[in-house]
């Protein structure tokens, strides 16, 4: 029998489906030749354990379905589906065809906040210009993820949003999402490494956007009404955001990477400009100095940011009970930096936010995404090929 709709089956017998599959010899599967441990060495002297679960080529991005099992991206296009050990996989199909470039191919994976009844999930991805393939732009869809005996395959794809214009290069996507606690969907939009976009609100580059689960624009977005663009736009002036997620208070964080160095992690207010590119915490790659936010204090200031650069990329605010002293603290995957970023989060007696490295975990490897499942588990992502899913196991 061929279920195509697995949200019209019981939670025991989608779990039964699942076992079944996982289990079934006709798939190929990706399984970690052993239990390797990585250790992570902190630079306050705390030493975390790790496990490797499974490898793949250019990851970037990973979400966990309420179950237990995962998704996974790689840059080239492929889309893995893992069991709920995140060791077995097998590819799922009718995934959007991409031509990776530069820092752009498929991108970022997340779930609808009722996946449970309705098998959503939303999909980045990197879509060339038809006329002319030097131009690109990154676009959303969304799709019903299929489970049946015979595999999985994304089905009813829809495209819900596009980066406007495409330009030329390949980098400064950023499109990450994430979905707020009220159901607003929030995507990062880069400035696609051409700077003025940013500050230019006909276009959605270089923006933090706000949209509804369909992709229709929400009346009370601070620009509604000013152009079908300009509408999605909830802050600006900003560079490449590569991380984003909610607080448990509902706050919404962002970090970016800067130009050169100054990379910066930001609570992202509605309607506020961050000020790039007339101002940053670093400098161009030219050497040409930017202005400091605070010599502009008309622009909204980091809460915290690096100089030399971290190069941010996953980032994840901790809700879990597992590691229970890391609650509400962020954590954020360094690429030029290799380690993992711990940064903690409070606010004075006035009510002002006071945010901070609290620790810096090392192993030599650049990381690309940092994930939390449902049972409060840690999950990080290596870069590159050849990158291991490491699983954090113990503190001391």
């Amino acid at each position: 029998m061929q279920i195509t709709n697995t949200h019209k089956t019981s939670k025991s017998g989608k779990a039964a489906l699942l076992v079944a599959l996982f289990a079934t010899s006709f798939f190929t599967f990706a399984q970690s030749n052993s239990p390797e441990q990585i250790e992570m060495k902190g630079s306050e002297g705390t030493t975390v354990m790790g496990s490797v679960q499974s490898t793949f080529d250019n990851p970037w991005a990973m979400v966990f379905l309420p179950d237990g099992h995962s998704l996974v991206t790689e840059k080239a296009g492929k889309l893995w589906l893992l069991d709920e050990n995140q060791q077995k996989r097998f590819e799922v199909s009718n995934v959007p065809s991409v031509t990776a470039r530069g820092q752009g191919g498929l991108g970022d994976v997340i779930i609808h906040p009722g996946f449970a009844s309705n098998n959503t999930i939303y999909i980045s991805y990197i879509e060339r210009d038809e006329k002319d393939d030097a131009f690109s732009g990154a676009v959303i869809e969304r799709a019903t993820l299929t489970i049946s005996e015979s595999g999985a395959k994304l089905s009813d794809r829809e495209l819900i949003w596009r980066q406007s214009p495409k330009v030329t290069g390949n980098g400064h996507y950023s499109h990450r999402m994430a979905f707020s606690p009220d159901g607003y969907l929030f995507i990062t939009s880069g400035e696609r490494q051409k700077f003025t976009p940013a500050q230019n609100m006909a276009m959605n580059l270089g923006k933090v956007l706000r949209l509804s689960d369909d992709g229709s624009v929400p009346e009370d977005n601070p620009f509604y009404g000013q152009g079908s663009v300009t509408e999605q736009i909830w802050t600006l002036g900003h560079r490449n955001p590569l991380g984003i997620d909610f607080d448990e208070k509902g706050n919404l964080w962002v970090h970016e990477m800067g130009p050169r160095h100054g990379d910066e992690l930001n609570l992202i207010e509605r309607g506020r400009n961050y000020g790039y590119p007339t101002v940053s915490q670093g400098e161009h790659y030219s050497g040409v100095k930017i202005p400091n936010h605070e010599d502009i204090p008309i622009f909204k200031s980091p809460e915290l940011a690096w100089v030399p650069a971290i190069s941010p990329a996953g980032f994840i605010i901790y809700k879990g009970d597992k590691f229970s002293d890391w609650k509400g603290n962020g954590f954020i995957g360094g690429l030029s930096s290799k380690a993992l970023v711990r940064v903690a989060f409070d606010k004075d007696d006035k009510g002002n936010w006071k945010v901070g490295e609290a620790e810096r975990y090392e192993w030599d490897k650049r990381v690309r995404e940092v994930e939390q499942d449902s049972k409060g588990n840690i999950f990080v992502l290596e870069d590159k090929e050849g990158a291991r899913l490491i699983k954090l196991v113990s503190v001391k």
